[in-house]
Formats: structure tokens, sequence, C-alpha cells
């Protein structure tokens, strides 16, 4: 299964693609960056958002996608961008027909660290460890994406253990 993380951003857009037989055996595909310039309007900044987005699926399978939600306590302009960022997004992937699971910070950070207070440093320090990376993934929007796309596969293995219990 190939499981897309997403940090979502008007500046720069984080994707993160692995591979997934279940949470023990992740393997990275790549990570990489969509990036915008300020220079440009808004409409014109989501537009190469969802255009740079649609050709990358277009070019890789993807069986899950795996968007953050967001939660700004203090900066109310860059929430309204990142959510206008965050719907263009979630927009191409419906247009692509697929399954998107939306974490919270909290429920990701939790899932990744066991902290849900985790810092930046120590969710990518994580990921290094559970992707048996050489050092942490740069840029930070990137290493972001490939902890969602850890979370995916862990969430798609607890849910398909569920499901087998319940079958039992």
């Amino acid at each position: 299964m190939h499981i897309l993380g997403i940090d979502p951003g008007l500046h720069r857009t984080g994707l993160g693609l692995l591979s997934a037989e279940s949470p023990s055996a992740l393997h990275v595909i790549e990570w990489l960056t969509i990036e915008t310039s300020p220079r440009q309007s808004l409409s014109e900044r989501l537009l190469d958002i969802r255009s740079d987005l649609f050709v990358y699926l277009e070019k890789h399978s993807t069986q899950l996608a795996v968007v953050e939600k967001l939660f700004f306590a203090t900066n109310t302009r860059t929430a309204l961008d990142v959510s206008h960022a965050r719907g263009v997004i979630l927009c191409t992937l419906q247009e692509h027909d697929i399954p998107i699971l939306e974490p919270t910070p909290l429920a990701l950070k939790s899932a990744i660290t066991g902290d849900g207070r985790a810092d930046k440093i120590q969710m990518q320090n994580m990921v290094q460890r559970l992707l048996g990376m050489t050092s942490p993934p740069r840029p930070d929007d990137a290493a972001d994406a490939l902890a969602l796309a850890i979370y995916g596969a862990t969430m798609m293995h607890t849910a398909f253990s569920l499901q087998l219990k319940g079958e039992s």
C-alpha cells in the first residue's frame, strides 16, 4: 500500500510517500515539497499547489492520503492561508478518489512519539528512527509529511486488526 502524507502550507507543502506492508515494514519512496512564490497572487499560488499535486498523483499510485488538520492559536493570517492550501489539497485528492485521514497535530504527535506536545526535533528524530534513515529528513515540511504517512500506516494496520478481530 502506498500512503501519501501531506503537510499543507501556502509557501511550502510537504509530501512524503511510503510503501507500507505493515507499521513495522515501512519503506520511504520519496519526500519533497511543493513551493510557491510570495510574489504571486493567492489564486496563482493555490493553482500551483493544485497543479503540482495533480501531476504528482497522476505519476504515483496512492491508496491513502493523510492530511493534517489545522490548529493555530495565534496567527490568524497564517491559518487562513494554510486553510486555503488545505482546501485545494483535499479537493485534488478527492478528484483522484483517494481516501483521506485527517489527524489533529495532537493525535499525530501522540502516535509518532507518544507525546502530544513533542517538538519538531523530537518528531524528526522519531521519523528518522521509524524509517531507518541515516539523518532526519529535511526540510521540516517534508519530515512532517513523512510523519503523517507513518500515522496513516499505523491507523490502517489498527483498523485492519480490529476488522479481523470482529470477524472471529
